[in-house]
C-alpha cells in the first residue's frame, strides 16, 4: 500500500482493475486507491502477471500493507505471503477499531441488488466536508459506460469532473444540481436497467455515511470514484492518460492529443509518452490551428436585469464552497496568528533591463512577477525563520522552498504551489506559473498542485494598486504583498533623477517571526531585485 499523501496512514482498494491471473504491463492501472485527501489511480511500474491480490476491494490497511504481488505466471510465492500475513495483520487491527463509527449496519451493503453500485460523494481535497454538484451531464435512464464524466463537483478549492468507473444505467440521483451534501452521501446509484433500488439511498443515508462492509460479490462494492483532470482535444473529444503519462507530458511538453495510447481502453500510459516522436505529428490539423488561446479568449459578460431609476434592487448569491473556505480560513488566520506588516521600495530599473534581455531569447518569457517569486525562494533559503509554521508544541522551519502564488479566479482565490522553487531557473518559474493560472482559471487545478506551501506571494500590481496588506495563508508564517511598478522622481546620489520603484509589504506570524528577522528577509529580497544578477550566480 502505498503512501499517496504527505498525511495518509492508511487505504482503502475502492476498484481493482485487473484479476489474478492478468497480465500487467508497466504503466497499467491496478487499482483505484481511497486516501484521506481523494481518490487516486494506482499505476503498475512493473510488468508480469498479477499473482496475488493482498486487500480486496472495499478493504482499508495500512501504508506498506501488502497490497499484490505480480511476477512470472506460475511463480511460487507462499513464503512472500506467509512472511507479510503477521505484519499486514498487526497493521490493520488499530484502523479497524477506527473506521467503526463510520460504519452502518452490514445489511445494507449485502441487500444490494447484483450490479447495483452505490456513488458516494468523494472528499478531494483535506479541507473538504461537503461538495456541491455544479452540473450534471448524465440523466436518470442514462447509460453509463466506464469513463463517462457523470457529473462536475465543486469543493471548496476547484471544480472537479467527476469519472465514472462502472458501467450500467443512471437509475438514481441523491444530490441535485447546485445542492450540497456531506462527504460521503449518496450521489448517485449505478446498475442495471430496471433494477429495484426502493429503500436503498434511504439505508445508507441513516448511517449518514456508506457502509464499509466487505462484499460477497465485487459488483457489490460501494465505490467512490475519484475526480480526475481529463484532457481534452480541440474538437472536445476527451483524452484518457494515466497521472505519471500526464506529469511526463507536461515536463517534456508533449501535447497529450498527439499521443496514442496502448494501455486499457486506448489510455496513454508513461512509456506511450517517453516513445512518442514528435516530427510524425508536427503539422496541426486545421481543426486545432484554428481554436483560439487561452489569453484571446473573450470573457462572458454578465447580463445585467434592468431597474427602474429610484428602486432598491438587491441580488442574492448563494456562497460556494471555494467561498465559504477562503472566509473560514482567513478569518482562522487574521484573528489566530498576530499579524505585523513590514513595508519597503525596491528600485526596479535593472531588474526592467534584465528582463528586456532575458526575453530577446527566443521562446523565452519571464515577467516581474516570475522574478519576484525567484528573488522570494532564494532570500527563503538566507533566511529560513520566515520560511516556518507554529504549531503549539514546536516551531518547524522548512529547509525546502515552496512557493504560492496567489491566482484570482471567478469564484473567489486560489494558492497553486511551485515546489523547490528555488532550485527552479526565472523561465521554469514563469512556464510553471503560466501553466497553473491557466489550471487554475479552467478550474482544472488538482488539490496537490494547491498543497505544500511554505511561503506566499499575492501581486496586484498589474491592478495598478500601489500598495496593500494580505492575509497569511496559514500554515505558512508569511505572505508578500507586490504592488504595481510606478515612475516616479527619486534620490541617487544626492540628485533627483527619474526611476522606477515598486512597494513590497511583508505580513507576518510574530508567534515564528519577529521584527528584525523579517526586516534582514526583506533586505536580502531587495539586494536581489536591484541586482537581478545576482539571482544566476
Amino acid at each position: 500500500m502505498p503512501r499517496l499523501s504527505d498525511t495518509m496512514t492508511e487505504g482503502t482498494v475502492a476498484t481493482w482493475l485487473k484479476k489474478v491471473g492478468d497480465a500487467v504491463k508497466e504503466g497499467d492501472i491496478l487499482a483505484e486507491i481511497e486516501t484521506d485527501k481523494a481518490t487516486m489511480e494506482f499505476e503498475s511500474f512493473n510488468a508480469g502477471t498479477l499473482l496475488y491480490i493482498g486487500i480486496k476491494e472495499g478493504e482499508t490497511a495500512a501504508v506498506d500493507s501488502l497490497l499484490a504481488i505480480i511476477g512470472k505466471e506460475g511463480e511460487d510465492i507462499t513464503s512472500l505471503i506467509s512472511g507479510a500475513a503477521v505484519t499486514t495483520e498487526t497493521k490493520s487491527e488499530a484502523p479497524a477499531a477506527v473506521e467503526a463509527p463510520k460504519t452502518t449496519s452490514p445489511s445494507a451493503a449485502a441487500t444490494l441488488p447484483k450490479g447495483v453500485v452505490v456513488v458516494t460523494m468523494p472528499r478531494l481535497s483535506d479541507t473538504m466536508t461537503e461538495g456541491t454538484v455544479a452540473t450534471w451531464l448524465k440523466n436518470i435512464g442514462d447509460t453509463v459506460k466506464e469513463g463517462d464524466i457523470l457529473a462536475e463537483i465543486e469543493t471548496d478549492k476547484a471544480t472537479m469532473e467527476f469519472e465514472s468507473f462502472n458501467a450500467g444505467t443512471l437509475l438514481f440521483i441523491g444530490i441535485e444540481t447546485g445542492q450540497s451534501a456531506p462527504v460521503d452521501s449518496v450521489l448517485a446509484i449505478i446498475g442495471p436497467v430496471g433494477t429495484d433500488i426502493s429503500g436503498i439511498a434511504e439505508n445508507y443515508k441513516k448511517g449518514g455515511a456508506a457502509p464499509v462492509a466487505t462484499p460477497t460479490a465485487t459488483d457489490q462494492t460501494t465505490v467512490t470514484p475519484p475526480a480526475t483532470e481529463t484532457s481534452h482535444t480541440a474538437d472536445g473529444a476527451r483524452i484518457f492518460a494515466s497521472p505519471l503519462a500526464k506529469q511526463i507530458a507536461t515536463a517534456k511538453g508533449v501535447n497529450l492529443s498527439q499521443v496514442k495510447g496502448t494501455g486499457e481502453n486506448g489510455r496513454i500510459t508513461k512509456s506511450d509518452v517517453e516513445n512518442f516522436n514528435p516530427s510524425a505529428n508536427a503539422m496541426p490539423s486545421a481543426t486545432e490551428s484554428s481554436q483560439p488561446t487561452t489569453d484571446n479568449a473573450q470573457p462572458t459578460t454578465a447580463v445585467k436585469p434592468f431597474v427602474p431609476a429610484g428602486e432598491s434592487y438587491s441580488e442574492v448569491i448563494k456562497n460556494s464552497q471555494m467561498r465559504k473556505t477562503i472566509a473560514k480560513r482567513l478569518s482562522e488566520s487574521i484573528f489566530t496568528a498576530p499579524h505585523f506588516y513590514l513595508t519597503i521600495e525596491v528600485g526596479m530599473d535593472e531588474a526592467m533591463k534584465s528582463r528586456g534581455v532575458i526575453n530577446s531569447i527566443p521562446d523565452t518569457k519571464v515577467s516581474f512577477n516570475d522574478m519576484v517569486i525567484k528573488a522570494c525562494a532564494m532570500a527563503l533559503k538566507k533566511h529560513p525563520k520566515v520560511n516556518s509554521q507554529w504549531s503549539e508544541e514546536a516551531i518547524t522551519i522548512n529547509h525546502h522552498v515552496n512557493v504560492g502564488v496567489a491566482v484570482a479566479v471567478e469564484d473567489g482565490l486560489v494558492v497553486p504551489v511551485l515546489r523547490f522553487t528555488d532550485q527552479m531557473s526565472l523561465s521554469q518559474i514563469g512556464s510553471a506559473v503560466k501553466d497553473l493560472a491557466g489550471k487554475a482559471k479552467t478550474k482544472k487545478l488538482q488539490p496537490t498542485e494547491m498543497e505544500g506551501s511554505t511561503f506566499t506571494v499575492s501581486n496586484l500590481g498589474m491592478f495598478g494598486i500601489q500598495s496593500f496588506t494580505s492575509i497569511i495563508n496559514q500554515p505558512n508564517s508569511a505572505i508578500l504583498s507586490v504592488g504595481a511598478i510606478e515612475e516616479k522622481p527619486v534620490v541617487r546620489n544626492g540628485q533627483i533623477v527619474v526611476g522606477n520603484t515598486m512597494t513590497l509589504t511583508l505580513a507576518c506570524d510574530h508567534r515564528t517571526v519577529d521584527g528584525a528577522t523579517g526586516a534582514q528577509f526583506l533586505q536580502t529580497l531587495r539586494q536581489y531585485l536591484e541586482n537581478p544578477v545576482t539571482m544566476l550566480a
